[in-house]
């Protein structure tokens, strides 16, 4: 109880030492840095020692060295800090026995050092103010603990080791348990990547080998005598269906090889993404996000064992860190206010809003992109608007994905200052759910819009949507809506592994040779060397960490949610896992200073982030097989209206004349401009893709029978897909049934050492006892009755 009360002045409890004493064979794990003409300004220099006092009174040493343009204040804990340190967190109903243990065990350096930074995070001076508020003062610079000189992290920070087995437990005893989780987390992420990537590969070049098999593409090809309607505003005249036929057209050098991969014949270069293969493939990847997180909840489990912090509890290490802190730390408990969840929630409503309007945003450059290319000074992108037009609006949405991503960080920051979170993790675990929120509709609203919505809203020639009464809106690519998507996730993925990876290592790399440059002469003292080195380390923050898994989660997003479109997603993703596993340990080991450990037994709100795109990546992908494809109308074409159906033991394909069923009849006569339309004289019918009557214009039975099978389909998909995500759920366990049962066994042993010490309480409080009285057996009795007899 003499840990919980308050001491009697300033006296610390449990410690009695001389705050000027320091022990020569310690090292300094922790170091204030402030610049040296903070020593000309009496104010601060007075700041800087109250500062260092108030550690001082808490039962730290410190130690003040210079250099030509620096002061660093070097802190150590005393060893009765880490005394009590072990004593809170002690578990109750544990056997006596375990503090003498605890007492004995050395400190790991990421508990010295997380236990180090906590004080000087929460310290303050007689004025009341903090560290943070010393920087803004600038009576400080920096604070960081010490890198220390680890051959195996070295080794692991090396490009030459891209394919060895990470030492997660050298990670561990460096960085803290966060850091290594995170590690740990992303080799099976990236290890598990292997057989979807082979799969997703197999699938698109599928389509290669089925080009020849194509009935479709055939006939689009060979359609010379069918005439589409123009566009719209940007093409006033009509053009022949097999004219999209050049999309797919190899060079003319390639054209001439007889290789199988490529047709010696022009198909759609949709087929090799859009075929039979892609919603086998998007079930597959729906087992596989459930069996990888599975499989991980195992390995975590495993791991955490082997760290004995399976039953470890962050509150209580939180609590204990306050009261080494502050003696009459008082608990804060949980509270609720409707009024600020209610102001929260609406808050982010706006902001989801402002990101959908950002979407919106995008459509009206693409439409306004279309009409400029249209111009005669721009005639000769006329026949490559639509791409044209892709192209640059997948830049302009990673611009604005840049832009978002600081302003969605500072929105959800600003959401948890007013929530008032009790603790630092359940601030970080709201911030997370937050920021992923706002993020999610920042990387993927642009791409729902083109998967579920372009094209969709156009009306018909004749009679088309314009945007301000001005503008038509933009048409899908000439090859189908799946190639905008496709285009679209091509670009935007390949540029953030791309880009991302770039700016992650050589912003920093350039930022340290810059301060390296700037910097003093070294100095002859091997102490100061070493302090001054690290202080020329590029700075971490409370989001060095939290930024990687944020990148992470973005790209499982687009491995996952729209896969069915881009089925090369997860090798783009396993090449730039490989690079960014070695950038992150450069960054870590060599260009910034040390992380401060954190103690962890999982990842964190973050596998609630993984369960949920899992759910959504199911949701999506039987969307875009159902509404963006066109599996759905070929597979109703095949069953209800092919030639097939005519002639049990017909030759033909299926699939012959479905180009023709899937297109409607314009007639040219009700164009509101015929006379601007080239050709038109000539011309009295041109097709588009839509199912409409041909003189009304008015929706068939055949689009609503469609709509009907395509919503069955979603249904059917999902079902199955969860289905089979649930079986495997169950089928695969959380927990491995070795870590249970040491679980178990580790429980058994400390029951009985508590018998075993109640035991042997007992029998030294009673002294010695008489002989325990023997009584006879009731069959002793009977066998004695039967003698007598």
């Amino acid at each position: 109880m003499q840990i919980l009360v308050e001491p009697e002045g300033d006296s610390f409890p449990l410690m009695d030492f001389s705050p000027c004493e320091t022990e020569a064979s310690e090292q300094w794990d922790y170091v204030l840095a402030a610049d040296l003409r903070t020593q000309t300004d009496p104010r601060r220099v007075q700041q800087q020692r109250q500062f260092l006092e108030e550690l001082r009174r808490k039962g730290f040493h410190t130690k003040m060295i210079k250099d030509q343009k620096q002061v660093f204040f070097g802190i150590r804990a005393d060893h009765s800090v880490f005394d009590l340190y072990h004593t809170l967190l002690l578990e109750p109903e544990g056997p006596a026995r375990h503090a003498e243990q605890a007492e004995a065990t050395a400190v790991p350096v990421t508990t010295r050092i997380r236990i180090v930074n906590f004080v000087v995070q929460k310290n303050k001076t007689s004025a009341g103010k903090t560290f943070e508020s010393l920087v803004k003062d600038g009576v400080f610079e920096a604070k960081f603990p010490l890198h220390k000189e680890e051959e195996n992290l070295k080794t692991w920070a090396q490009w030459r080791s891209m394919f060895r087995k990470q030492p997660v437990d050298d990670i561990r005893n460096y960085f803290g348990e966060k850091v290594a989780l995170y590690f740990a987390w992303l080799g099976w992420y990236t290890y598990m990547l292997v057989p979807a990537a082979l799969t997703g590969l197999v699938v698109f070049l599928s389509g290669f080998s089925l080009f020849e098999a194509s009935q479709i593409s055939k006939e689009i090809c060979e359609a010379d005598d069918i005439l589409m309607c123009p566009l719209g505003d940007r093409s006033r005249r009509f053009q022949r269906l097999s004219d999209t036929c050049t999309f797919a057209k190899p060079p003319a050098p390639l054209s001439r090889l007889t290789s199988p991969l490529w047709p010696t014949h022009p198909l759609q270069l949709t087929h090799l993404f859009d075929n039979d293969g892609t919603v086998v493939f998007a079930i597959f990847m729906a087992l596989w996000a459930t069996v990888f997180l599975e499989i991980w909840k195992r390995q975590r489990a495993s791991v955490v064992l082997h760290w004995n912090l399976y039953v470890w509890d962050e509150d209580q290490e939180e609590m204990a860190l306050e009261l080494i802190n502050c003696p009459s730390y008082e608990l804060q408990l949980h509270q609720h206010s409707y009024l600020r969840s209610t102001v929260i929630f609406v808050l982010t409503l706006l902001m989801i809003s402002l990101m959908i309007g950002m979407a919106h945003l995008l459509v009206v450059y693409r439409v306004l992109a279309s009409a400029l290319c249209s111009s005669p000074a721009l005639a000769f992108l006329e026949e490559q608007v639509t791409t044209a037009v892709v192209v640059t609006g997948a830049l302009v949405h990673y611009v604005t994905i840049v832009v978002m991503t600081k302003a969605n960080k500072l929105v959800a920051l600003k959401l948890c200052d007013f929530e008032k979170p009790r603790t630092f993790s359940e601030r970080e675990s709201r911030f997370t759910t937050r920021f992923f929120t706002l993020q999610f509709f920042a990387h993927f609203s642009s791409l729902i819009y083109i998967a579920f919505i372009l094209g969709r809203i156009n009306g018909h020639p004749g009679k088309s949507t314009r945007l301000a009464g001005l503008w038509k809106l933009e048409e899908c690519h000439a090859s189908g809506c799946m190639m905008d998507l496709f285009v679209q996730m091509a670009i935007i993925m390949g540029l953030k592994q791309t880009l991302s990876n770039c700016v992650e290592y050589l912003g920093p790399w350039l930022a340290h040779k810059l301060r390296s440059k700037q910097a003093s002469a070294p100095a002859g003292n091997p102490e100061l060397r070493d302090w001054q080195r690290n202080y020329l380390l590029n700075p971490v923050n409370t989001f060095s960490l939290f930024d990687e898994f944020m990148e992470m989660m973005i790209q499982y997003g687009f491995t996952t949610i729209f896969v069915a479109a881009f089925p090369l997603a997860p090798l783009l993703a396993l090449f730039s896992n490989l690079v960014e596993i070695r950038l992150d340990a450069i960054k870590m080991v060599r260009l910034q200073r040390r992380l401060v450990p954190r103690k962890a037994k999982d990842i964190g709100t973050w596998l609630q982030v993984l369960e949920t795109i899992g759910v959504l990546a199911v949701i999506a992908n039987g969307m875009v097989i159902a509404f963006t494809s066109e599996f759905i109308p070929r597979v109703v074409y095949k069953y209800r209206y092919s030639p097939c159906l005519k002639e049990a033991n017909s030759t033909v394909d299926c699939l012959t004349g479905y180009v023709n069923h899937s297109l409607s009849v314009f007639y040219t006569k009700d164009f509101q401009d015929p006379d601007g339309i080239e050709g038109s004289e000539n011309v009295t019918h041109c097709r588009y893709r839509d199912y409409r009557h041909p003189h009304h214009y008015t929706l068939t039975r055949k689009f609503w029978f469609l709509l009907a099978i395509r919503l069955a389909f979603v249904i059917l998909f999902e079902h199955v897909a969860l289905c089979i995500k649930l079986i495997a759920a169950w089928f695969v366990p959380d927990v491995p049934q070795s870590v249970k049962n040491r679980v178990l066994e580790i429980k058994y042993q400390r029951l009985r050492e508590k018998m075993r010490e109640r035991q042997r309480l007992g029998r030294v409080q009673m002294g010695p006892q008489p002989p325990t009285p023997t009584y006879p057996t009731p069959a002793s009795i009977f066998s004695a009755r039967s003698t007598d007899v």
